[in-house]
């Protein structure tokens, strides 16, 4: 069990350095909304994550052939991103000054839901999800308590070092001015913009381009041989 803990603490790590959406935008939120705002937005980011780990861990090898064979998921989520990433680079710039805005408690959990939401429309997350089960789930022997055990341990290890990203981003508030601000929501629009054409054009590849188990399988084999 402490071997499981161990092997899954570094994936966790490595996980909250996968650079995605998710990624600015919490780095963003801490340095703009503070702490407790980033904590919040979040916790909604590793909720969608174990709600797909449970759909992962219960419909693997049949979700893996669903995705394959309907690439339009690829285009609804990335529709969603795109126009999320429009509206935020067009929004105008606050008048007030960012020092003196207050998160009340409407607004925190209107941020957990945007982390849920932002993290939940991106089927490449679901996949990787997907792809991890298939691969760690035999050398775990496809058992229950293991695999909670070590996924728990991982998305533990993704929280923390996401908070110490929090931490070092919060650094950044007395830096910024109402303009600045603006340029970093218009930098995370097109971020946005950006990630969600990747996830469009994935959607109108041919299907043999979408065959996600063989790439898992390519996975599979590069890690049975090391």
């Amino acid at each position: 069990m402490l071997d499981n803990i161990q092997a899954a603490i570094p994936l966790g790590f490595f996980l909250s350095f996968m650079i995605g959406p998710v990624f600015f935008v919490l780095l963003e939120t801490s340095a703009i909304k503070g702490f407790r705002a980033a904590i919040i937005f979040d916790l909604g980011v590793i909720i969608a994550d174990a709600f797909f780990l449970v759909i992962a861990y219960f419909s693997s090898f049949q979700l893996l052939e669903n995705l394959s064979n309907q690439p339009g998921l690829y285009v609804f989520g990335g529709v969603i991103l795109f126009v999320y990433g429009l509206t935020t680079f067009f929004k105008k710039p606050p008048i007030n000054n960012s020092a003196n805005i207050k998160t009340s408690k409407s607004d925190y959990l209107s941020l957990f839901i945007k982390g849920f939401l932002l993290n939940f429309i991106n089927i490449g997350v679901l996949v990787f999800w997907l792809g991890l089960i298939i691969v760690v789930g035999p050398s775990l022997e496809n058992d229950a308590t293991s695999i909670t055990v070590f996924f728990s341990s991982m998305l533990g290890a993704y929280f923390v070092t996401d908070i110490f990203k929090i931490l070092l981003a919060k650094q950044l508030k007395k830096k910024l001015t109402p303009r600045r601000i603006h340029r970093i929501k218009k930098g995370l629009g097109i971020i946005l913009l950006i990630c969600g054409l990747i996830l469009i054009v994935k959607g109108f590849l041919p299907k043999d381009s979408l065959n996600i188990e063989e790439g898992i399988e390519q996975i599979e084999r590069s890690v049975y041989d090391q």
